[in-house]
């Protein structure tokens, strides 16, 4: 069996790419022309040069492929140019699954998010019936994605045999960006959080993801949704959690919202000045006005999905930091 991964450089991509070669599957990944790629050193994978933005490259990409998983995505919460969120996200996704189809892949898997995924009224996790409507949604990264798999499904409705998977927040190994949930490991191990927000998040292990993908083509019903997640903690259990790992103290001090928004806006007028990035993107604090608590019960009944504890995801985030330099 012979599997193409998008994004098999980044974080979520490489574990996937991981687990199929340990399945015993051919991988093909789709690189950038000009991406570097230091998850792929090392693997038995063949490389085919592409871009989402290159239809004919997808082609050539998928081209004698079975399954084809598309975890690539232009995942970041800032960025000067946001229509590269919709060219990426939206159009390369579309694009990408209609080369899959074409080449005859018997499963495609599209890798979305949580952020696609409401928020219950009475506080209770969110799933994958909870609705959410557009002007919910706020930043470009999260509206991209949602866009994107509105694309997604309709043409899982017209025949593509396609399932999605929405991950929570991966943590572990090889985020060599590193991911906004890796950073949080990273910044509280190198000093840089004296206080916390009231938020919390779902915490996964990201080779517990990588199954799981594994897992949605095998067994997943076309045409569905499935969230990829384990425990929700706020982030003060985060912190306390990767207190204990790191052996250094965790903050005490809740910054009030409206603090962080303020900081916000002074980083992207600061950032404006000198033509940088904001040092706290705007979409970062939004996000962190919900708790992202997801319930993924349907992938543990439906799929046999099994993720380890939330805090063996934080030991080898902080292992894999620390052994690679970051911290």
């Amino acid at each position: 069996m012979r599997a193409l991964v998008t994004g098999a450089t980044g974080f979520v991509g490489s574990a996937v790419a991981r687990a199929l070669l340990a399945a015993g599957a051919e991988v093909r990944a789709l690189v950038r022309p000009e991406s570097a790629s230091p998850n792929l050193d090392g693997l038995p994978v063949e490389v085919a040069r592409g871009d989402l933005t290159d239809p004919a490259s997808l082609l050539r990409a998928a081209a004698g492929c079975d399954e084809v998983y598309h975890v690539a995505a232009h995942y970041f919460l800032w960025s000067r140019d946001s229509r590269d969120f919709y060219r990426v996200n939206v159009d390369g996704s579309r694009e990408l699954v209609r080369a899959a189809a074409e080449a005859g892949a018997r499963r495609i898997v599209y890798t979305s998010t949580v952020g696609t995924i409401g928020y219950p009224p009475d506080g209770r996790p969110g799933n994958e019936e909870t609705p959410y409507e557009l002007h919910q949604v706020k930043g470009h990264y999260k509206r991209s994605k949602y866009l994107a798999e509105k694309e997604i499904l309709k043409l899982a409705a017209e025949g593509a045999p396609i399932v999605v998977v929405n991950p929570s927040a991966p943590m572990g190994p090889r985020d060599v960006k590193p991911t906004p949930t890796g950073k949080i490991v990273v910044d509280f191990a190198r000093g840089k959080m004296p206080a916390y927000l009231d938020t919390g998040l779902n915490v996964v292990h990201v080779d517990d993801v990588a199954a799981g993908h594994l897992l949605a083509a095998a067994k997943g019903r076309v045409g569905e949704r499935y969230i990829l997640g384990h425990e929700n903690l706020s982030l003060r259990q985060i912190l306390e959690i990767l207190s204990e790992i790191a052996g250094r103290p965790a903050p005490r001090i809740r910054m009030p919202y409206w603090v962080a928004y303020a900081a916000s806006l002074g980083s992207h007028a600061a950032a404006f000045v000198t033509r940088g990035e904001p040092a706290i993107p705007l979409d970062a604090v939004r996000l962190a006005g919900k708790k992202m608590f997801f319930d993924p019960s349907k992938a543990i009944r439906e799929l046999g999905f099994s993720p380890r504890p939330a805090r063996e995801a934080l030991e080898d985030a902080y292992r894999w930091f620390a052994e690679h330099g970051y911290l």
